[in-house]
C-alpha cells in the first residue's frame, strides 16, 4: 500500500494537479488521468510530496 492512502483528498487533488500540469505535460491527452498521476504520486518520495504540497498551496494551484 502506497502513502497515497494517508494523505487528504483535497491534498490529493492538489497533487493531482500539479503532477498534471508539470510532469505529464508532454503525455498524449488520453495518458492523462488520475490513475496515472497517481502512479507517479506513488513512484516519487513521501519528502518530495511534502515539497510538492507547500509548493502547490503557496502558488495556490488549486484556485486555478
Amino acid at each position: 500500500m502506497s502513502f497515497l492512502h494517508t494523505i487528504k483528498a483535497e491534498e490529493r487533488r492538489i497533487l493531482r494537479s500539479i503532477v498534471k500540469r508539470v510532469h505529464m505535460k508532454h503525455h498524449p491527452k488520453d495518458f492523462v488521468n488520475d490513475y496515472e498521476a497517481d502512479k507517479i504520486i506513488s513512484a516519487i518520495a513521501p519528502d518530495v510530496v511534502e515539497r510538492l504540497m507547500k509548493v502547490g498551496k503557496d502558488m495556490k494551484i488549486d484556485s486555478l
